[in-house]
């Protein structure tokens, strides 16, 4: 386990390093949802497009409200490097 922990903090240090965005330590609940955790200058529009695959559909939400659709700009919202998230199928 702690071999895996080392691997993806390499992981996630080398896409920050080439400007990659990219979540890592993700995990799915029984409850439909999905956590993670996303690396520095990752935003919405990345988020919100990774729980759509995970998730297999478009009809999802964000419990703490961090990003939110908007007409005309799409997904906004200022999350945080580090922070664990969590988005949930409707």
């Amino acid at each position: 386990m702690k071999l895996l922990s080392f691997f993806l903090s390499l992981l996630s240090l080398s896409s920050v390093i080439r400007g990659e965005q990219s979540c890592v330590n993700t995990t799915e609940s029984a409850n439909g949802c999905v956590q993670f955790t996303v690396s520095s200058g990752t935003g919405c529009a990345w988020m919100c497009s990774y729980c759509a695959g995970q998730l297999g559909t478009n009809n999802y939400y964000f419990p703490d409200g961090v990003c939110t659709y908007q007409e005309g700009q799409g997904c906004v919202g200022n999350p945080i490097a580090g922070k664990q998230y969590s988005c949930c199928s409707v």
